[in-house]
């Protein structure tokens, strides 16, 4: 059997950084810039080898997994199909897992997951097509799962097993407790498994809490392994599964035994991996400014000392002296840190007029910009940068508000009914295009696989336009300054939305152009359960690119804020925006205002908190360390990073 690096060069991964050997690290992976070139090479491998198996006139046993990580891998072998001939009749497959109980024809199920990005479209024999039937009855279950067993055996083994990874650890459904040698069987799901899928099930009350699911002991005789991760959400358990011991609460870690398993990465799942984390740890560094700053703000933290109190001896003890060598002192280079952070403080988001801009975050000139405030969905706006959006309209500037998408799916039904029936009762179905009868209707006689009907997405969709009307009103913005994209690509009527397409990016050049602003801030938190930030920060890029040429482009800034998930490192900030006890009251009674996203929020990720209480926590932790840091101590900050497109 080959090794994972003689696999590697075989397959051509090149990753965007070459692969070290480290102390830490325990299993091979490759690093790309994101999970489209990623899938891409991936689909290779496999591609590669279910042709060399025709060659031999062999079958190719596949092992598949489900979820959001192997879909790009999925496309991609479907164009190959389509494009290139590259076909599965010699294909036999053998999905991991399916939730428990779990019809076929269910919209929920893995069954529908694999037919609809996958075997639809490809020339697979049916027969050869093996997923676990959640409509075992419970007491045929245990022969079931031997039969499962005994059949990928017959068919000679996995030749690949393709895998993703839960935040618990679990690969497949073997979560915590499982064990090294356990095979195929029914599982109860963790608690954080069940919140991570309640999205896709309208609520955790939904989620089944069982699952067959393949065994660590089936996973590891697969030939070769590859495990795909995408984004920050994954970056936590992925360097636990990489550099941590290996145990049974984590039960990825198993595969450190295997002698043919790579990890393939996006940057951001790798971010928190020790070589990327804190090189300086693991070896001789290039010492960029951005590398400096998140050194020294790290060697703060580490030490519970303020940047003017770092002494030679912090620097020589915690791996940074080569830093300290080239820089000559730690008094000059704690100054210089000093300096950088204070420089990024200002109340003023807009710049401010007749003052020396050189070391302020944003041109004193235009006075008065026209600023554009992209919102993906209908009340990131005042989550993410509420305060900094009421400066901006206090210090006079010419700011609109766009919202991308209507964000009609984050409602609930129970929440559509009590408006549809207040509309009812007091008006009938006079004066809208919206037949409230028909919507009550349809919402009292759902089916659990029925996609909301045109009529009951309208009315989702002006719940929340209302909501941001009323919000952005409070912090003083005018009607005619909001504006709804309502981007095609998010109208779909349910979690999975189509591409990012042509006429999405059309309607953002259209807003563009029509307001030429001298600033934009647009969301950069990618941590989205479902993808929608990222397809609309996509938007954005492929809008300003194409604009490039424009001369008002010329004067344009983008500013990139987080906040609802996620917020920028203190080393990535290059705007911090003080909020002071006033403001952060405004900017939560603003949030308040999207009633329809209170309590039950539906795509909330991993984080079970109100938008607001997240918004608070996250602006005020940002303000206690520049505190911590030795800098002015405020309320709360805001912080942006400025973004060359």
């Amino acid at each position: 059997m080959k090794s994972a690096l003689e696999i590697k060069s075989d397959i051509s991964y090149k990753s965007a950084g070459k692969f070290e050997e480290t102390r830490f690290e325990k299993i091979h992976n490759e690093i790309f810039k994101n999970s489209v070139e990623a899938s891409k090479v991936v689909a290779q491998e496999i591609a590669q080898l279910i042709r060399s198996k025709q060659e031999n006139n062999q079958s190719c046993v596949l092992g598949l997994a489900t979820g959001s990580s192997p879909v790009k891998v999925y496309e991609e072998l479907v164009r190959m199909h389509r494009e290139e001939g590259l076909s599965f009749s010699n294909v036999i497959t053998f999905n991991l897992d399916e939730y428990y109980p779990m019809s076929r024809e269910s919209n929920k199920s893995y069954f529908h997951f694999m037919h609809e990005h996958l075997f639809n479209h490809i020339d697979i024999k049916p027969e050869n097509i093996n997923i676990p039937d959640g409509t075992v009855t419970i007491d045929e279950i245990n022969q079931y799962c031997i039969d499962y067993e005994m059949n990928i055996k017959n068919a000679g083994g996995l030749d690949f097993q393709l895998l993703g990874i839960g935040r618990t650890g679990h690969v497949g459904f073997n979560e915590p407790g499982s064990h090294i040698n356990s095979g195929t069987r029914i599982i109860t799901l963790d608690h954080i498994t069940r919140i991570d899928a309640s999205s896709d099930f309208n609520g955790i009350d939904n989620v089944p809490k069982r699952a067959i699911t393949m065994g660590v002991s089936t996973i590891l005789r697969s030939k070769r392994i590859v495990l795909m991760a995408w984004g920050q959400n994954k970056a936590d358990i992925i360097k636990r599964t990489i550099q941590g011991e290996i145990s049974s609460i984590i039960p990825a870690t198993f595969l450190q035994n295997h002698c043919n398993a790579t990890f393939v990465l996006d940057q951001s799942a790798a971010s928190e991996l020790t070589r990327f984390k804190t090189p300086w740890l693991v070896g001789e560094c290039i010492w960029t400014q951005e590398l400096k700053s998140k050194a020294i703000v790290w060697l703060c933290q580490k030490t519970k000392q303020s940047i003017l109190k770092l002494t030679d001896r912090d620097y020589n003890n915690n791996g940074m002296s080569d830093l300290l060598a080239q820089e000559g002192s730690a008094y000059d280079m704690n100054i210089n840190m000093f300096n950088v952070l204070q420089h990024t403080i200002t109340g003023w988001p807009g710049g401010k007029p007749n003052t020396d801009d050189s070391f302020r975050p944003e041109r004193a000139n235009p006075a008065i910009k026209r600023i554009i405030l992209f919102s993906p969905h209908p009340d990131d706006d005042v989550i993410s940068m509420g305060g900094t959006f009421s400066k901006l309209i206090k210090q006079g500037h010419d700011i609109h508000v766009v919202y991308q998408t209507s964000g009609n799916i984050a409602v609930t039904d129970d929440e559509a009914l009590k408006f549809a029936e207040v509309c009812s009762d007091f008006i009938g179905t006079d004066g809208t295009d919206i037949n409230f009868k028909e919507v009550i209707a349809f919402l009292n006689n759902k089916s659990e696989n029925q996609i909301d009907s045109l009529e009951v997405r309208k009315l989702k969709g002006l719940i929340r336009r209302r909501e941001s009307y009323a919000a952005v009103r409070y912090i003083g913005l005018k009607d005619e300054n909001v504006h709804f994209l309502d981007l095609p690509f998010y109208e779909t009527g349910q979690v999975k939305k189509n591409p990012l397409g042509q006429v999405d990016v059309e309607i953002v050049k259209d807003i563009i152009t029509k307001i030429k602003p001298h600033q934009v801030f647009a969301a950069g938190d990618l941590a989205d359960p479902h993808g929608t930030h990222e397809v609309c920060l996509n938007a954005i890029f492929a809008a300003m690119g194409a604009l490039k040429s424009q001369l008002f482009m010329n004067d344009c800034w983008l500013w990139l804020y987080r906040g609802a998930w996620h917020e920028w490192d203190i080393h990535e900030i290059d705007m911090a925006v003080p909020l002071s006890p006033s403001e952060v009251l405004l900017k939560r009674h603003a949030i308040l205002y999207h009633q329809s996203q209170k309590d039950r929020v539906m795509f909330q990720g991993n984080d079970s908190r109100e938008f607001w209480v997240r918004a608070e926590d996250r602006n005020k932790n940002t303000a206690i360390l520049y505190d911590d840091l030795g800098l002015a101590e405020y309320e709360a900050i805001e912080a942006f990073k400025r973004f060359d497109y």
